[in-house]
């Protein structure tokens, strides 16, 4: 009872105290000193809350499938007015541009000059109904039409609202993809986020399509020990406890069904070579027919003191 009011939960009926976390805490952030993967805690009413970067790496074996963009999807006027923005009124800029117009000048231009004249006026005129149409991002702060027109490169960089994976951005060819294994991303969390909550988050950051649900994280370490991470875990204050160096341990984002726990026994049997396995099974073998002969042994002798008991019992009932 005291644990679960004065500590910290770390899973389903798991708990540890305020001055373990704080200590694991300050190993992590000295760890981590001068770089974003600093964590920071706080107290609200009594309990305490731990947020920052968590690093997660990709272990997935099948493509995921990348959300349609943004960026296609059209701002459109409010219905009580024309204008893009409240302060940018497409009409009375029109209107103001007509009063502006000098007074023509009546010089006769060479024909070819004419036509160059109203092919530019055409050129000019697309240009106006492209801009009116323009894709805009949600993320874009401002809708003010500029003057000067920026290069294709500039304009796909501004489109690009949406985070990359390990830089890799939506485009129809290459919507479903693999990411590449053991590369490394982040989300902000806090310690209050279960499993489930950082997988949205993951998910939400990079407009994946697919759902959460299918996914696990699993806590993997060097020794191939592999460990999944259930529901009701907190995988931050998980990875507080496991400490920050992530040579030794990591968090993978695995398929559900593709992913399967190691316990620390088999791990450690996981990267000897073939050969070196099959003399350790020989060796188990061995050592097994003998504890089996041992006891076959064993056996025999209390069989044969059974069978002598028995045979004297009725000699001596007679004596008796």
């Amino acid at each position: 009872m005291d644990d679960s009011q004065n500590g910290v939960q770390v899973g389903e009926n798991k708990f540890i105290s305020k001055s373990a976390i704080l200590s694991h805490l300050k190993t992590y952030n000295l760890y981590y000193e001068g770089k974003t993967l600093q964590l920071r805690h706080r107290e609200e009413e009594g309990e305490l809350i731990v947020e920052g970067l968590l690093n997660i790496s990709w272990g997935l074996k099948r493509p995921i499938r990348l959300q349609m963009q943004d960026d296609h999807e059209r701002i459109k006027p409010p219905p009580s007015s024309t204008s893009w923005h409240s302060g940018c009124n497409l009409d009375a800029q029109s209107q103001e541009g007509a009063k502006q117009t000098p007074p023509p000048i009546e010089v006769t231009p060479p024909p070819d000059q004419s036509e160059n004249n109203m092919m530019k006026e055409d050129e000019e005129d697309e240009d106006y109904d492209a801009s009116s149409q323009l894709l805009r991002t949600k993320s874009d702060a401002g809708v003010l039409r500029r003057a000067n027109r920026r290069s294709p490169s500039d304009q796909r960089r501004i489109r690009r609202h949406r985070f990359s994976i390990n830089g890799h951005f939506y485009n129809h060819k290459t919507a479903v993809f693999t990411p590449a294994f053991g590369s490394v991303t982040n989300v902000r969390i806090n310690s209050c986020m279960t499993t489930p909550q950082v997988l949205r988050v993951l998910f939400n950051k990079f407009k994946i399509e697919n759902s959460p649900d299918e996914f696990s994280l699993y806590l993997v370490h060097t020794s191939g020990e592999r460990m999944q991470l259930k529901r009701s875990d907190y995988p931050l204050i998980v990875r507080v406890l496991q400490g920050p160096c992530e040579q030794v341990c990591r968090i993978f984002l695995m398929e559900q069904d593709l992913g399967e726990e190691v316990t620390y026994d088999v791990a450690q049997y996981i990267k000897f070579e073939m050969p070196v396995l099959q003399s350790f099974i020989t060796k188990l073998k061995e050592e097994e027919d003998r504890e089996v002969q041992k006891l076959r042994t064993r056996y025999s002798y209390l069989r044969c003191i059974l069978e002598k008991q028995l045979q004297c019992q009725p000699e001596g009932s007679t004596c008796m």
